[in-house]
């Protein structure tokens, strides 16, 4: 059966899930081990040392397989947005 609509592929809403969704996981499993996560994750992406980033869950692994730069991106293009 021929499809009638063309369907949209929108990349850049699904690296901005992506990054959500990784910054929710490691965000939890840093809280779940006692860390503060929110000085954690600002100190990987100002620095760039994955050891600010427990192992735990795999956090470590997840938050690198996505660049810091795309990080710092998506996070001040939401804060843009629900700032408006």
């Amino acid at each position: 059966m021929p499809q009638e609509q063309t369907s949209l592929f929108d990349l850049k809403e699904i690296d901005t899930e992506n990054v959500r969704t990784t910054l929710k996981e490691v965000h939890d499993s840093l809280e779940e081990r006692g860390y503060n996560p929110t000085n954690q994750i600002v100190g990987y992406l100002i620095s760039g040392d994955p050891g600010y980033i427990s192992s735990y869950k795999d956090a470590r692994n997840k938050i690198q397989s996505v660049e810091r730069a795309k990080i710092v991106e998506i996070l001040l293009s939401e804060f843009q947005k629900n700032n408006k």
